[in-house]
Parts: C-alpha cells; structure tokens; sequence
C-alpha cells in the first residue's frame, strides 16, 4: 500500500468532509462522524503519513483515493 504525504490539518478536514464525515466536537483534536463512523483527526501543522494512512482507511479511503480528493 502506498503512503500517504504528512499533510495539514485544513487538507484533511477538507477530504473528509468530501466524503460526508461533519464536526462533532473541537478542542486539541478534532471529532469527526457521517453518522456510522467516528474519526479522530489531531490539530497538528503537519499530520504524520502513519497517522493519515490509519486515518483514512478509517474513514473507508485507500491512500490512492485519499490522493485524488486532495
């Protein structure tokens, strides 16, 4: 599987809410769901390619897919 970049904060919150996920709550992470799932997005500069990867296949998106919605 590939890996994807560090990216941003606004560039993931931005991908997932394509994909339909809305702000639940807000404080040093951010909370997110589309009514079945829940993610948990942290509030860095740059997040970590680990940490997007798992981030995104929680949110049902391959790396590839993820990259297309950036």
């Amino acid at each position: 599987m590939p890996r994807l970049p560090g990216i941003g904060y606004a560039v993931a919150l931005r991908v997932l809410a394509k994909r339909g996920f809305r702000v639940v709550r807000e404080g040093k992470h951010t909370v997110l769901s589309d009514g079945k799932t829940v993610i948990t997005l942290p509030r860095h500069t740059s997040i970590n390619a680990f940490t997007m990867g798992g981030i995104a296949r929680a949110a049902g998106l391959t790396p590839g897919q993820f990259r297309e919605l950036i």
